[in-house]
């Protein structure tokens, strides 16, 4: 049933991690081979994009989906953690006189590229040690930048020291980074109070299914749409190659074809389509001449 893989979209509920989430389905399922693409924190709800089977291959590709947000940023009090469930730093600051012009000119730094560094709380590895093990002996955390791209960062009205915030950002973008260091440049301090994250891509919170639901269900709703997508369904940005009726034999039976006019480069993943224009599988490209002419290598085949 899921040789060919899976994507289930699941709705994470706050106080599981992202890998308990993982192992519930994978025992509702009884089906060990099932990845995420995406940690979600503890209290973190929301789009949990899981890769079952033959999908877990290409978890790698899923997880570099930009993604969006919602949620809360708590002025006025920062914490170790960046988020609710750090200790205070310091004590609590008044943000009831900042204005709409000044939270958005401080929110300028955190729209388009930028650099940002890892919470200190985090689990980002340096040496094979975790960034949270290190700041919980109390050891001093590596600043180490990397660039993220924020397209789409807005605001609703600040009350009681509680801004609403949506947030479209690239893979790897720390929203809790971003909470405290709007904090830092307003003066008074910031962390997110809470987050849901609404969209992977293309896919969409607003077709996932909650966790409990899901565990609840018969062995065919939980293949049904729109929460389960087989992998022959989604829709990748790769370059297509259109198959002739052997050439997709060949496919199916594991072999390489030579194919001409192939515009993606050495070690490139393209898309093979049949005459019917059905998804066949998944390949990269070894470019085998000097006139346009590549070895299509299949390594992923989606139909029988």
């Amino acid at each position: 049933m899921f040789r060919r893989g899976y994507l289930f979209l699941l709705d994470k509920p706050a106080g599981l991690t992202s890998h308990d989430v993982v192992e519930r389905v994978r025992r509702a399922l009884s089906l060990p081979r099932i990845g995420h693409s995406g940690t979600l924190d503890p209290m973190a709800t929301g789009l949990l994009l899981l890769c079952a089977g033959e999908a877990a291959r290409l978890q790698g590709f899923f997880t570099l989906m930009d993604k969006s947000y919602e949620g809360i940023i708590r002025l006025g009090r920062a914490t170790t953690t960046f988020d609710r469930e750090g200790e205070p730093v310091g004590p609590e600051r008044d943000s009831a006189g900042l204005t709409r012009e000044e939270i958005e000119a401080a929110a300028e730094s955190f729209r388009g590229e930028f650099l940002q560094s890892p919470p200190p709380y985090s689990a980002k590895k340096i040496g094979g040690r975790k960034f949270y093990e290190m700041a919980r002996k109390g050891e001093s955390v590596p600043v180490i930048p990397k660039k993220v791209r924020v397209p789409e960062l807005s605001f609703g009205e600040l009350s009681r020291g509680r801004l609403p915030f949506s947030i479209s950002c690239s893979s790897g973008t720390y929203i809790r980074s971003i909470a405290s260091d709007l904090g830092e440049k307003l003066g008074c301090g910031a962390h997110l109070e809470s987050l849901r994250r609404t969209r992977i891509g293309d896919f969409q919170a607003s077709d996932a299914v909650p966790l409990e639901r899901f565990e609840g269900m018969s062995p065919a709703e939980r293949l049904e749409p729109p929460h389960a997508v087989p992998l022959s369904r989604v829709h990748f940005p790769f370059e297509r190659v259109r198959l002739a009726s052997l050439e997709t034999w060949k496919i199916r039976k594991g072999q390489s074809i030579p194919a001409r006019g192939v515009a993606s480069k050495e070690g490139d993943w393209v898309a093979l389509v049949g005459p019917s224009d059905e998804m066949v599988a998944l390949g990269q490209v070894s470019p085998i001449g000097t006139r346009g002419i590549a070895l299509i290598r299949p390594k992923l085949v989606l139909a029988d």
